[in-house]
C-alpha cells in the first residue's frame, strides 16, 4: 500500500494576482470577523513577501508576522498600512 503524504494547505500560494486577493479579503470581510481578517492580511501580506510589506509599512517584520498571526490583534492603524501596501483600498457602502 502506498504511503500517502500530505501537506498544510496554505492560502498564501494562490493568491496570485491583486484580484484574488480581493476576492479572498472581501470574503473575510463578509463573515465579519476581525480575527479573519487579520490571518487573511497575513496571507495576503506571505504572497506578496513580509519583507516587501514591512518596507512600504514601516513595520517590523516579525511585529508583522505577530500582528496578523491567528492570535494577533492587530490595531487598526496596522490592518490600513498592510491593506495600502498590498495594493487595495477600503471603501464605505449601505447595506
Amino acid at each position: 500500500m502506498a504511503k500517502i503524504v500530505t501537506k498544510l494547505w496554505d492560502p498564501a500560494e494562490y493568491l496570485k494576482t491583486e484580484k484574488d486577493m480581493l476576492a479572498y479579503l472581501e470574503a473575510a470581510l463578509e463573515e465579519n470577523d476581525p480575527a479573519l481578517i487579520a490571518v487573511v492580511l497575513g496571507d495576503m501580506a506571505r504572497a506578496i513577501g513580509m519583507a516587501k510589506i514591512s518596507r512600504k509599512t514601516g513595520l517590523a517584520r516579525e511585529s508583522l508576522y505577530k500582528a496578523l498571526s491567528p492570535k494577533g490583534n492587530p490595531e487598526l492603524a496596522t490592518i490600513l498600512k498592510v491593506i495600502r501596501a498590498v495594493g487595495l483600498q477600503l471603501h464605505a457602502s449601505k447595506m
